[in-house]
């Protein structure tokens, strides 16, 4: 018997198995539990064909207005019957998750709905970010226990907080609060001029709140907006290495190096194999900052695959 096939017999009917360049993969939704083993070199021919994560924007649609918000202005949605396709092609091409954001996911029609079957059809972990400020009890109510996982965009603390995203800093508390009543969560935070400065107040923020993750996403460069500078990306790095919290601290894989901690534990040799993003356009890139594109015309492995011929 194969290695993997004795794997197979002893490991819990919830556990997902992914082949890729890297070994054997094992993923438990519902505890996040993830294992990896190296020791097995998969044959090529039955590496899985989805990339392991893949994000999705639903919609263009929000409400706030972000000056360094890289999303495109111009109005857009992904269809319902499509995206379900598509989540049923990487269930079953070994993808283990999604995550939807856009825009605002929480504006998508149907939203909590489109969670819910998600994950009552597939074997994907289901996560989304969002602002948090459509965050409702019955809202979460109703997706409780359809989402593993979710992500709040909070870019400072207090008066930078309002400033930039022109809500009330205390509303934003109180819809953590529902928000914390549905699952396991993290605080997202742009770096750039305007936050640097709060990341000591907002990690504070995030152990209060009772997060499980600060993840650290410096300013990219996209049309309308500069990225982060270098003095305030040198300011952020030496804030990391002094870092002494109670909360995990990651870094999105744009932002880092190999000294930091990413948000992926298990970066595939080959990226491509890790993640791909699917704008509200309905067009496939590497990440939500990619310029080459593959329009979606049917089959999302196929458009993946093209990706993959121009990497």
């Amino acid at each position: 018997m194969n290695p993997a096939a004795e794997i197979d017999q002893v490991r819990p009917r919830s556990w997902k198995r992914r082949h890729g360049p890297d070994g054997v993969h094992f993923f438990d939704r519902m505890t996040g539990m993830n294992v990896l083993v190296d020791e097995i070199a998969p044959p090529r021919a039955s590496w899985d064909a989805a990339p392991r994560y893949v994000s999705f924007a639903l919609t263009n649609a929000c409400e706030l207005s972000c000056s360094y918000c890289y999303a495109p202005k111009r109005g857009a949605r992904l269809d319902r019957g499509a995206l379900l396709g598509w989540l049923r092609e990487l269930d079953d091409n070994g993808c283990l998750g999604v995550g939807f954001g856009g825009g605002e996911p929480t504006l998508y029609p149907g939203f909590a709905e489109l969670c819910r079957e998600a994950h009552d059809t597939t074997r994907l972990a289901i996560t989304f970010t969002t602002h948090g400020h459509r965050m409702t009890p019955d809202l979460a109510a109703t997706i409780r226990g359809a989402v593993q996982f979710i992500r709040v965009s909070v870019d400072g603390v207090g008066a930078t907080y309002e400033l930039l995203r022109g809500r009330p800093f205390d509303d934003l508390r109180r819809r953590i609060e529902d928000i914390a009543s549905i699952c396991p969560f993290g605080i997202n935070v742009v770096v750039n001029a305007a936050t640097v400065g709060d990341l000591d107040d907002l990690a504070n923020f995030t152990a209060q709140v009772g997060a499980s993750e600060l993840l650290l996403l410096p300013e990219q460069s996209a049309p309308g907006t500069t990225g982060i500078t270098g003095a305030d990306e040198a300011r952020m790095r030496s804030w990391i290495r002094d870092y002494r919290g109670s909360v995990r601290l990651s870094i999105s894989q744009a932002g880092a190096e190999s000294s930091l901690a990413l948000a992926d534990p298990f970066i595939s040799s080959t990226p491509l194999e890790s993640h791909a993003h699917v704008d509200a356009f309905g067009r496939m890139a590497a990440n939500a900052f990619g310029e080459t594109y593959i329009t979606i015309d049917g089959s999302l492995l196929s458009a993946f695959a093209q990706l993959e011929e121009l990497a």
